[in-house]
């Protein structure tokens, strides 16, 4: 153990110690202080020679683009099919099946049964038409004190589906449930004038009475001059007026009474 103790004595001396490394270090910093800091200066503030820098760098580049900024290609964009897209594409109204042009031909047609039917616009499944013309009949009922929005969306659904079967069976090429239902809402529109009298004067008589027959003819007569025309079914126009002067009939006495 004295041997070892003895040895690690040895082999730790040395005549370096931690004040000689304390100076050193101050010294360093002295030196850099004083010579660094001017030299790196100095440095820094001596221009490059020109020898050292390239020719092609100091010489103007023949480059005219914009940097950052690439040119665009018009060709690239004429024959993209996606440009035209949104031009191309049809009103949100008209996708949703609303287009008020055709809404207003129909109740010209309603309004005046004399008028020729066009087939094309007629046999379209349009139901905000319809939808409008109920709301104003059960609201006008309901000013009139009769509180029928009930009956009056009962009595539709019924005489849609009636009328659908009948369509179907007297004609060739059939009829959809929506068509059926659009032209027998979009005949309704009389019956609003009906009820619309009523709030005005009661109903319950002779001028009530002829006023009924009349607007149930109105608006047989109208219903089943679309559905020839739409159906190309020439000829049996009073075929078709007498179950839509019956389903009319209910809704005119639901008015009155």
């Amino acid at each position: 153990m004295t041997n070892l103790g003895h040895f690690d004595s040895d082999f730790y001396q040395s005549n370096y110690t931690i004040d000689n490394q304390e100076q050193s270090g101050n010294d360093s910093d002295v030196h850099d202080y004083a010579y660094g800091s001017s030299g790196r200066q100095q440095a820094c503030e001596q221009p490059w020679p020109a020898s050292s820098v390239p020719p092609e760098l100091l010489s103007p580049s023949g480059y005219t683009g914009q940097f950052f900024q690439p040119a665009s290609d018009p060709d690239y964009y004429s024959q993209s099919p996606y440009v035209d897209s949104f031009d191309e594409e049809p009103p949100l109204l008209e996708e949703l099946g609303i287009n008020f042009d055709h809404i207003w031909q129909k109740t010209l047609t309603v309004l005046n049964p004399l008028k020729p039917a066009d087939g094309s616009i007629m046999n379209e499944t349009d139901l905000t038409g319809p939808i409008l013309f109920c709301l104003a009949l059960g609201a006008t009922l309901l000013m009139a004190g009769k509180v029928q929005f009930g009956y009056v969306y009962g009595m539709s659904a019924i005489g849609c589906i009636g009328i659908h079967g009948l369509l179907n069976l007297m004609s060739s090429s059939g009829v959809s449930y929506g068509c059926v239902a659009s032209v027998l809402g979009y005949c309704l529109l009389p019956m609003v004038f009906l009820s619309s009298c009523a709030i005005f004067f009661s109903l319950q008589g002779t001028i009530g009475t002829v006023l009924a027959l009349v607007i149930v003819s109105w608006c047989s007569l109208s219903a089943s001059k679309i559905f020839i025309s739409a159906l190309a079914m020439e000829g049996q126009q009073l075929l078709i007026a007498y179950p839509c002067a019956l389903l009319y009939g209910l809704f005119a006495l639901l008015t009155v009474f």
